[in-house]
């Protein structure tokens, strides 16, 4: 491609998918496949396993986050607050006849679920855990503190389902109306809800 704005426009894209595989994957880890071991694991188990998996596990699920809410920042305002050859405001994409476009509203829900969930790591799972493998909280407030990450890290997990539906649905569906903004919620709760019960049971030999 020629022009400076189709390849920012692509490395940004590249770049904000690449982070996100990073971080909706390590969250997917967390609450799938860690949450059962974690359950699995006596106080002792556990000084042994986390101290070398959950350092390294958590640098690259929150730095992910963090890219990924940047990157879709800089991508946002260069596809929806940018027009090449006018400059910035709103773009076509954005508004049209004063109202705004299905597109941008998929975009604006998405954007929203995904900075709830950014905050939830950098705000609330990142520092408790820190603390946590720090030895820094008191030992009769450890078992809240875990509950806190948790439900945090659970809630990230529920929003996820209906956030990707919304990252994809400018460019591969469109419409926006109640329906369809139901249907992507009810899927994508219903599909992260499966996926969280049927975890214990995966991966057991017979």
């Amino acid at each position: 491609m020629p022009d400076l704005y189709s390849n920012v426009h692509l490395i940004l894209r590249w770049l904000h998918v690449l982070a996100g595989i990073t971080w909706i994957g390590h969250l997917y880890f967390f609450n799938l496949v860690n949450v059962p071991l974690q359950g699995s694991l006596d106080d002792a188990g556990k000084k042994i396993v986390n101290p070398q998996l959950m350092p390294r596990a958590l640098w690259w699920f929150r730095w992910g986050a963090m890219i990924t809410w940047v990157v879709g920042i800089a991508l946002f305002t260069l596809i929806y607050m940018y027009t090449p050859g006018v400059g910035f405001g709103p773009s076509a994409l954005f508004m049209d006849g004063g109202k705004l476009t299905d597109r941008a509203m998929w975009i604006l829900f998405g954007g929203l679920l995904g900075t709830i969930m950014w905050f939830n790591v950098w705000m609330i799972i990142w520092p408790i855990q820190k603390r946590l493998l720090t030895g820094k909280v008191p030992a009769a407030e450890i078992a809240q503190q875990r509950r806190k990450a948790y439900l945090a890290s659970r809630t990230n997990t529920f929003l996820s389902g209906p956030m990707l539906f919304a990252m994809l649905a400018p460019s591969h569906y469109g419409a926006m109306s109640l329906q369809a903004f139901l249907m992507a919620v009810g899927v994508g709760v219903v599909a992260v809800f499966w996926a969280i019960k049927a975890s214990p049971k995966v991966g057991k030999l017979s």
